[in-house]
Protein backbone atom coordinates (compact mmCIF):
# COMPACT_ATOMS: atom_id res chain seq x y z
CA UNK A 1 0.00 0.00 0.00
CA UNK A 2 1.18 3.37 -0.87
CA UNK A 3 0.30 6.95 1.31
CA UNK A 4 0.96 10.23 0.78
CA UNK A 5 1.07 11.90 4.45
CA UNK A 6 0.62 15.53 4.39
CA UNK A 7 4.02 16.52 6.40
CA UNK A 8 5.23 19.68 7.89
CA UNK A 9 7.97 18.61 10.03
CA UNK A 10 6.23 19.29 13.91
CA UNK A 11 4.86 17.05 15.96
CA UNK A 12 1.69 15.73 15.47
CA UNK A 13 3.06 14.95 11.36
CA UNK A 14 6.09 13.39 12.64
CA UNK A 15 4.81 10.70 14.88
CA UNK A 16 1.65 10.24 12.43
CA UNK A 17 4.11 9.69 9.71
CA UNK A 18 6.01 6.65 11.77
CA UNK A 19 2.92 5.07 12.79
CA UNK A 20 1.68 5.21 10.07
CA UNK A 21 4.33 3.25 8.05
CA UNK A 22 4.63 0.92 11.06
CA UNK A 23 0.57 0.32 10.93
CA UNK A 24 -0.30 -0.04 7.49
CA UNK A 25 3.09 -1.83 6.88
CA UNK A 26 3.55 0.87 3.80
CA UNK A 27 5.20 3.06 1.48
CA UNK A 28 4.72 6.51 2.78
CA UNK A 29 5.41 9.51 0.96
CA UNK A 30 6.04 12.74 2.34
CA UNK A 31 4.54 15.82 1.28
CA UNK A 32 4.60 19.09 2.47
CA UNK A 33 3.33 22.09 0.83
CA UNK A 34 5.55 25.44 0.85
CA UNK A 35 3.25 28.27 1.46
CA UNK A 36 5.05 30.24 3.02
CA UNK A 37 6.84 28.66 6.64
CA UNK A 38 10.23 29.67 5.65
CA UNK A 39 12.66 28.45 8.19
CA UNK A 40 10.02 26.07 9.01
CA UNK A 41 11.02 24.31 6.14
CA UNK A 42 14.97 24.27 6.83
CA UNK A 43 16.16 20.30 6.84
CA UNK A 44 12.59 18.95 6.36
CA UNK A 45 13.24 16.39 3.64
CA UNK A 46 15.97 14.81 5.39
CA UNK A 47 14.60 15.08 8.98
CA UNK A 48 10.75 13.28 6.46
CA UNK A 49 13.54 10.33 5.39
CA UNK A 50 14.74 9.82 8.60
CA UNK A 51 11.34 9.37 9.97
CA UNK A 52 10.44 6.90 7.63
CA UNK A 53 9.23 8.29 4.26
CA UNK A 54 9.96 6.95 1.48
CA UNK A 55 10.25 9.98 -0.61
CA UNK A 56 9.30 13.63 0.36
CA UNK A 57 7.64 16.28 -2.01
CA UNK A 58 8.43 19.74 -0.81
CA UNK A 59 6.35 22.14 -3.62
CA UNK A 60 6.60 25.68 -3.89
CA UNK A 61 2.74 26.90 -3.78
CA UNK A 62 3.39 30.77 -2.49
CA UNK A 63 2.39 31.80 -5.59
CA UNK A 64 -0.61 30.15 -6.63
CA UNK A 65 -1.73 30.19 -2.68
CA UNK A 66 -1.59 33.82 -3.21
CA UNK A 67 -3.13 34.41 -6.61
CA UNK A 68 -5.65 31.88 -6.59
CA UNK A 69 -6.64 31.60 -3.03
CA UNK A 70 -5.60 34.97 -0.78
CA UNK A 71 -6.58 37.33 -3.68
CA UNK A 72 -9.87 36.18 -4.15
CA UNK A 73 -10.90 35.67 -0.87
CA UNK A 74 -9.89 39.13 -0.12
CA UNK A 75 -12.31 40.52 -3.22
CA UNK A 76 -15.00 38.89 -1.39
CA UNK A 77 -14.47 40.92 1.87
CA UNK A 78 -14.92 37.79 3.62
CA UNK A 79 -14.11 37.55 7.12
CA UNK A 80 -14.98 34.51 10.01
CA UNK A 81 -17.05 36.00 12.78
CA UNK A 82 -16.32 39.61 11.68
CA UNK A 83 -12.40 38.77 13.03
CA UNK A 84 -10.84 35.68 11.28
CA UNK A 85 -8.93 36.51 8.17
CA UNK A 86 -8.83 32.70 7.38
CA UNK A 87 -5.58 32.16 6.90
CA UNK A 88 -5.47 28.05 7.79
CA UNK A 89 -8.74 27.46 6.29
CA UNK A 90 -7.62 29.22 3.12
CA UNK A 91 -4.74 27.30 2.90
CA UNK A 92 -6.18 23.93 3.13
CA UNK A 93 -8.10 23.56 0.03
CA UNK A 94 -4.94 23.58 -1.70
CA UNK A 95 -2.72 21.81 0.24
CA UNK A 96 -5.17 19.00 -0.12
CA UNK A 97 -5.83 19.67 -4.33
CA UNK A 98 -1.89 18.84 -4.83
CA UNK A 99 -2.24 15.71 -2.11
CA UNK A 100 -4.10 14.20 -4.72
CA UNK A 101 -2.29 15.39 -7.62
CA UNK A 102 0.92 13.82 -6.03
CA UNK A 103 -1.20 10.66 -5.25
CA UNK A 104 -2.12 10.46 -8.54
CA UNK A 105 1.29 10.38 -9.84
CA UNK A 106 2.27 7.81 -7.90
CA UNK A 107 -0.01 5.29 -7.96
CA UNK A 108 -1.19 5.81 -3.93
CA UNK A 109 -4.13 4.63 -2.90
CA UNK A 110 -4.79 6.60 -0.12
CA UNK A 111 -3.84 10.23 1.90
CA UNK A 112 -3.28 11.08 5.60
CA UNK A 113 -3.55 13.88 7.74
CA UNK A 114 -2.94 14.57 10.91
CA UNK A 115 -6.07 17.32 11.88
CA UNK A 116 -7.96 16.06 14.98
CA UNK A 117 -11.25 15.04 15.51
CA UNK A 118 -12.04 17.95 17.40
CA UNK A 119 -10.78 20.62 14.65
CA UNK A 120 -11.96 22.16 11.49
CA UNK A 121 -9.15 20.90 9.37
CA UNK A 122 -9.69 17.07 9.19
CA UNK A 123 -13.19 18.69 7.37
CA UNK A 124 -11.32 20.98 4.75
CA UNK A 125 -9.06 17.83 4.14
CA UNK A 126 -11.39 15.72 3.55
CA UNK A 127 -13.95 17.81 1.69
CA UNK A 128 -11.51 18.57 -1.22
CA UNK A 129 -10.75 14.99 -1.45
CA UNK A 130 -14.37 13.82 -1.54
CA UNK A 131 -14.38 16.88 -4.60
CA UNK A 132 -11.35 16.27 -6.43
CA UNK A 133 -11.13 12.79 -5.68
CA UNK A 134 -13.46 10.33 -4.30
CA UNK A 135 -12.31 6.97 -4.84
CA UNK A 136 -9.25 7.71 -2.78
CA UNK A 137 -9.15 6.71 0.84
CA UNK A 138 -8.94 9.38 3.32
CA UNK A 139 -6.85 8.35 6.84
CA UNK A 140 -7.11 10.33 9.89
CA UNK A 141 -5.40 8.59 12.65
CA UNK A 142 -6.92 11.12 15.39
CA UNK A 143 -10.42 9.74 14.43
CA UNK A 144 -8.91 6.03 15.19
CA UNK A 145 -9.22 4.42 18.79
CA UNK A 146 -6.07 2.41 18.48
CA UNK A 147 -4.00 5.75 17.83
CA UNK A 148 -5.73 7.65 20.49
CA UNK A 149 -5.17 4.83 23.17
CA UNK A 150 -1.52 5.41 22.55
CA UNK A 151 -1.41 9.28 22.11
CA UNK A 152 -4.39 10.55 24.34
CA UNK A 153 -2.45 14.23 24.58
CA UNK A 154 0.25 15.96 23.08
CA UNK A 155 2.86 15.07 26.41
CA UNK A 156 2.70 11.32 25.45
CA UNK A 157 3.24 12.28 22.04
CA UNK A 158 5.96 14.08 22.83
CA UNK A 159 7.61 11.62 24.73
CA UNK A 160 7.08 9.04 22.10
CA UNK A 161 8.83 10.97 19.26
CA UNK A 162 11.99 11.20 22.31
CA UNK A 163 11.79 7.55 22.10
CA UNK A 164 12.08 7.32 18.48
CA UNK A 165 15.12 10.04 17.90
CA UNK A 166 12.43 12.28 16.38
CA UNK A 167 13.48 15.76 17.07
CA UNK A 168 9.93 17.97 17.14
CA UNK A 169 10.08 22.22 18.72
CA UNK A 170 7.25 21.49 20.82
CA UNK A 171 7.71 20.95 24.54
CA UNK A 172 6.02 20.22 27.77
CA UNK A 173 6.87 23.63 28.69
CA UNK A 174 5.65 25.23 25.58
CA UNK A 175 3.36 23.01 24.30
CA UNK A 176 0.87 25.54 22.15
CA UNK A 177 0.16 24.00 18.42
CA UNK A 178 1.64 26.74 15.76
CA UNK A 179 0.72 26.69 11.93
CA UNK A 180 2.27 29.33 9.57
CA UNK A 181 2.07 30.09 5.97
CA UNK A 182 2.58 33.21 3.93
CA UNK A 183 -0.95 34.95 5.08
CA UNK A 184 -0.71 34.25 8.95
CA UNK A 185 0.52 32.61 11.57
CA UNK A 186 -2.08 31.02 14.40
CA UNK A 187 -1.65 29.77 17.95
CA UNK A 188 -3.72 27.56 19.82
CA UNK A 189 -3.95 24.90 22.43
CA UNK A 190 -1.91 24.32 25.90
CA UNK A 191 -2.28 27.60 27.81
CA UNK A 192 -4.07 29.36 25.57
CA UNK A 193 -7.17 26.88 26.06
CA UNK A 194 -7.77 29.61 29.23
CA UNK A 195 -9.89 32.21 27.28
CA UNK A 196 -8.65 34.00 30.26
CA UNK A 197 -4.89 34.01 29.55
CA UNK A 198 -4.06 37.51 27.91
CA UNK A 199 -2.11 36.10 25.27
CA UNK A 200 -0.36 39.93 25.06
CA UNK A 201 1.39 39.45 28.44
CA UNK A 202 5.18 39.67 28.48
CA UNK A 203 5.41 36.33 29.32
CA UNK A 204 4.10 34.97 25.56
CA UNK A 205 5.77 38.08 23.63
CA UNK A 206 7.85 35.40 22.45
CA UNK A 207 5.14 33.52 20.80
CA UNK A 208 4.77 36.01 17.79
CA UNK A 209 6.92 35.70 15.17
CA UNK A 210 5.46 38.09 12.01
CA UNK A 211 4.56 40.92 14.44
CA UNK A 212 5.96 43.29 17.28
CA UNK A 213 3.90 44.17 19.91
CA UNK A 214 1.51 47.38 18.91
CA UNK A 215 2.77 48.77 22.44
CA UNK A 216 6.92 48.30 20.62
CA UNK A 217 6.02 49.28 17.36
CA UNK A 218 7.98 52.86 15.87
CA UNK A 219 6.33 55.83 17.56
CA UNK A 220 5.75 57.92 14.10
CA UNK A 221 3.28 56.40 11.74
CA UNK A 222 4.08 54.68 8.32
CA UNK A 223 2.74 54.80 4.94
CA UNK A 224 2.13 52.42 1.76
CA UNK A 225 -0.06 52.69 -1.44
CA UNK A 226 -1.57 49.89 -2.75
CA UNK A 227 -2.90 50.11 -6.35
CA UNK A 228 -6.02 48.26 -7.82
CA UNK A 229 -6.59 46.69 -10.85
CA UNK A 230 -10.23 45.16 -10.90
CA UNK A 231 -9.90 44.16 -7.52
CA UNK A 232 -6.14 43.16 -7.29
CA UNK A 233 -3.56 45.10 -5.52
CA UNK A 234 -0.73 44.82 -8.32
CA UNK A 235 1.85 47.57 -7.24
CA UNK A 236 3.05 49.12 -3.36
CA UNK A 237 4.52 52.28 -3.11
CA UNK A 238 6.55 53.25 -0.44
CA UNK A 239 9.42 55.32 0.06
CA UNK A 240 12.10 52.18 0.50
CA UNK A 241 10.58 49.95 -1.39
CA UNK A 242 13.52 49.14 -3.02
CA UNK A 243 15.13 48.44 0.26
CA UNK A 244 12.27 46.23 1.52
CA UNK A 245 12.03 43.86 -1.74
CA UNK A 246 15.97 43.66 -1.64
CA UNK A 247 15.62 42.18 2.02
CA UNK A 248 12.76 40.24 1.38
CA UNK A 249 15.25 38.55 -1.38
CA UNK A 250 13.54 40.12 -4.42
CA UNK A 251 15.34 39.02 -7.67
CA UNK A 252 15.86 41.04 -10.64
CA UNK A 253 15.17 44.69 -11.40
CA UNK A 254 11.95 46.00 -9.77
CA UNK A 255 9.40 47.20 -12.48
CA UNK A 256 7.83 50.67 -11.58
CA UNK A 257 4.49 52.79 -12.51
CA UNK A 258 4.87 56.28 -13.52
CA UNK A 259 3.94 57.23 -10.15
CA UNK A 260 6.71 55.21 -8.99
CA UNK A 261 4.97 52.46 -7.58
CA UNK A 262 6.19 48.75 -7.66
CA UNK A 263 4.54 46.40 -10.26
CA UNK A 264 4.51 43.43 -7.89
CA UNK A 265 2.93 39.59 -8.29
CA UNK A 266 0.49 38.60 -5.51
CA UNK A 267 3.17 36.64 -3.71
CA UNK A 268 5.35 40.26 -3.43
CA UNK A 269 2.89 42.01 -2.76
CA UNK A 270 1.74 39.79 0.23
CA UNK A 271 6.13 39.55 1.65
CA UNK A 272 6.01 43.51 1.52
CA UNK A 273 2.93 43.73 3.10
CA UNK A 274 3.81 41.53 5.53
CA UNK A 275 6.80 42.93 6.63
CA UNK A 276 5.53 46.53 7.12
CA UNK A 277 2.49 45.34 8.84
CA UNK A 278 4.47 43.17 11.53
CA UNK A 279 6.94 45.70 12.06
CA UNK A 280 3.88 48.22 12.92
CA UNK A 281 2.28 45.48 14.87
CA UNK A 282 -0.52 44.96 12.53
CA UNK A 283 -2.83 42.24 12.29
CA UNK A 284 -3.12 40.84 15.98
CA UNK A 285 -6.62 39.09 16.82
CA UNK A 286 -7.58 36.90 19.71
CA UNK A 287 -10.83 35.38 19.57
CA UNK A 288 -13.02 32.85 20.54
CA UNK A 289 -14.51 30.95 17.59
CA UNK A 290 -17.43 28.26 16.98
CA UNK A 291 -15.83 25.70 15.20
CA UNK A 292 -17.90 23.40 12.17
CA UNK A 293 -17.83 20.36 14.58
CA UNK A 294 -19.88 22.45 17.15
CA UNK A 295 -17.79 23.46 19.62
CA UNK A 296 -15.83 26.63 20.63
CA UNK A 297 -11.84 26.96 20.28
CA UNK A 298 -9.85 30.21 21.35
CA UNK A 299 -7.21 30.77 18.90
CA UNK A 300 -4.44 33.59 18.80
CA UNK A 301 -3.57 35.29 15.02
CA UNK A 302 -1.13 37.18 13.34
CA UNK A 303 -2.16 38.45 9.51
CA UNK A 304 -0.35 41.52 9.19
CA UNK A 305 -0.25 41.80 5.25
CA UNK A 306 -3.83 40.38 5.07
CA UNK A 307 -4.78 43.19 7.31
CA UNK A 308 -3.36 45.67 5.49
CA UNK A 309 -4.82 44.69 1.87
CA UNK A 310 -8.27 43.86 3.20
CA UNK A 311 -8.54 47.21 4.87
CA UNK A 312 -7.23 48.89 1.75
CA UNK A 313 -9.41 46.93 -0.88
CA UNK A 314 -12.13 47.73 1.74
CA UNK A 315 -11.67 51.44 1.26
CA UNK A 316 -11.44 51.58 -2.30
CA UNK A 317 -14.42 49.90 -3.01
CA UNK A 318 -15.91 52.85 -0.95
CA UNK A 319 -15.32 54.91 -3.89
CA UNK A 320 -15.77 52.08 -7.08
CA UNK A 321 -18.59 49.69 -6.10
CA UNK A 322 -22.27 50.91 -6.82
CA UNK A 323 -24.28 51.07 -3.57
CA UNK A 324 -26.22 47.72 -4.37
CA UNK A 325 -23.80 45.84 -5.77
CA UNK A 326 -21.81 46.53 -2.81
CA UNK A 327 -24.72 45.30 -0.32
CA UNK A 328 -25.17 42.16 -2.28
CA UNK A 329 -21.31 41.22 -2.17
CA UNK A 330 -21.53 42.38 1.60
CA UNK A 331 -24.49 40.09 2.44
CA UNK A 332 -22.87 36.89 0.69
CA UNK A 333 -19.57 37.74 2.61
CA UNK A 334 -20.34 36.14 5.73
CA UNK A 335 -21.63 33.20 3.18
CA UNK A 336 -18.17 33.02 1.41
CA UNK A 337 -15.94 33.25 4.56
CA UNK A 338 -18.36 30.47 6.25
CA UNK A 339 -17.52 28.29 3.49
CA UNK A 340 -13.93 28.68 3.15
CA UNK A 341 -13.59 28.36 7.17
CA UNK A 342 -15.75 24.93 6.72
CA UNK A 343 -13.70 23.64 3.97
CA UNK A 344 -16.37 24.02 1.07
CA UNK A 345 -14.03 25.74 -1.27
CA UNK A 346 -14.45 23.14 -4.22
CA UNK A 347 -18.24 23.51 -3.13
CA UNK A 348 -20.26 24.80 -6.22
CA UNK A 349 -21.93 27.14 -3.74
CA UNK A 350 -18.62 29.26 -3.42
CA UNK A 351 -17.78 28.99 -7.19
CA UNK A 352 -21.04 30.26 -7.72
CA UNK A 353 -20.55 33.37 -5.06
CA UNK A 354 -17.23 33.75 -6.44
CA UNK A 355 -18.42 34.62 -9.92
CA UNK A 356 -20.74 37.21 -8.48
CA UNK A 357 -17.39 38.62 -6.73
CA UNK A 358 -15.36 38.76 -9.64
CA UNK A 359 -18.33 40.34 -11.83
CA UNK A 360 -18.04 43.00 -8.66
CA UNK A 361 -14.51 44.03 -8.80
CA UNK A 362 -14.46 45.07 -12.49
CA UNK A 363 -14.66 48.61 -11.52
CA UNK A 364 -12.65 48.22 -7.93
CA UNK A 365 -9.49 50.25 -9.69
CA UNK A 366 -6.99 52.96 -7.92
CA UNK A 367 -5.39 53.46 -5.16
CA UNK A 368 -5.86 53.56 -1.67
CA UNK A 369 -3.19 55.26 1.16
CA UNK A 370 -2.75 53.66 4.67
CA UNK A 371 -1.44 55.13 7.48
CA UNK A 372 0.28 52.16 9.49
CA UNK A 373 0.50 52.99 13.29
CA UNK A 374 1.03 50.57 16.73
CA UNK A 375 -1.50 48.05 15.66
CA UNK A 376 -4.08 50.37 13.30
CA UNK A 377 -4.28 51.04 10.02
CA UNK A 378 -5.50 54.20 8.98
CA UNK A 379 -7.09 55.34 5.48
CA UNK A 380 -4.72 58.64 4.54
CA UNK A 381 -6.84 58.93 1.09
CA UNK A 382 -8.01 56.67 -1.71
CA UNK A 383 -8.96 57.86 -5.48
CA UNK A 384 -9.56 55.83 -8.30
CA UNK A 385 -10.31 56.97 -12.42
CA UNK A 386 -13.96 55.67 -12.17
CA UNK A 387 -14.84 56.24 -9.08
CA UNK A 388 -18.48 56.71 -8.17
CA UNK A 389 -18.33 59.54 -5.65
CA UNK A 390 -18.73 63.19 -6.84
CA UNK A 391 -17.88 66.05 -4.35
CA UNK A 392 -20.14 68.12 -6.12
CA UNK A 393 -23.01 66.36 -5.74
CA UNK A 394 -22.11 65.55 -2.06
CA UNK A 395 -21.07 68.77 -1.09
CA UNK A 396 -23.15 71.01 1.43
CA UNK A 397 -22.23 74.12 -0.61
CA UNK A 398 -24.46 75.23 -3.88
CA UNK A 399 -24.43 72.03 -6.43
CA UNK A 400 -23.24 73.38 -9.44
CA UNK A 401 -24.49 70.74 -11.47
CA UNK A 402 -27.74 71.27 -10.55
CA UNK A 403 -27.71 66.94 -10.39
CA UNK A 404 -29.29 67.21 -6.95
CA UNK A 405 -32.69 68.78 -5.96
CA UNK A 406 -33.21 68.91 -2.25
CA UNK A 407 -36.98 69.54 -2.89
CA UNK A 408 -37.18 66.21 -4.32
CA UNK A 409 -36.11 64.10 -1.14
CA UNK A 410 -39.87 65.85 0.47
CA UNK A 411 -41.58 62.84 -2.37
CA UNK A 412 -39.13 60.93 -1.27
CA UNK A 413 -39.00 60.39 2.44
CA UNK A 414 -43.81 60.67 2.05
CA UNK A 415 -43.13 57.59 -0.20
CA UNK A 416 -41.10 55.60 2.24
CA UNK A 417 -42.80 57.00 5.17
CA UNK A 418 -46.35 55.89 3.87
CA UNK A 419 -46.36 52.36 4.74
CA UNK A 420 -44.76 53.30 8.47
CA UNK A 421 -47.68 55.49 8.93
CA UNK A 422 -50.45 53.23 8.15
CA UNK A 423 -48.94 50.58 10.51
CA UNK A 424 -48.80 53.23 12.77
CA UNK A 425 -53.05 54.04 12.51
CA UNK A 426 -53.90 50.35 12.62
CA UNK A 427 -51.95 50.02 15.67
CA UNK A 428 -53.28 53.15 17.33
CA UNK A 429 -56.91 51.70 16.40
CA UNK A 430 -56.55 48.33 18.00
CA UNK A 431 -55.12 49.27 21.06
CA UNK A 432 -58.23 51.33 21.63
Amino acid sequence: MKIVVAYSGGLDTSVILKWIKETYSAEVIAFCADIGQEEELEGLEEKALKTGASKCYIDDLQEEFARDFIFPMFQASALYENQYYLGTSIARPLIAKRMVEIARAEGAQAIAHGATGKGNDQVRFELTAAALAPDIQVIAPWRLAEFREIFPGRSEMIRWAENQGIPVAATAKKPYSMDRNLLHISFESGILEDPWTDASAPELKDMYKLSVDPEDAADTPEFVELEFEAGVCQALGHEQIDTILGSLGFKGAVTKTKENRAKLSPLWVMKVLNQLGGRNGIGRVDMVENRFVGMKSRGVYETPGGAILHFAHRNLESITLDREVMHIRDSLGPKYAELVYNGFWFAPEREAIQALVTESQKSVTGVVRVKLYKGNTIVAGRKSPVSLYNPDIATMEADPTQAYNQSDATGFIALNALRLKVAAKVHSQSER
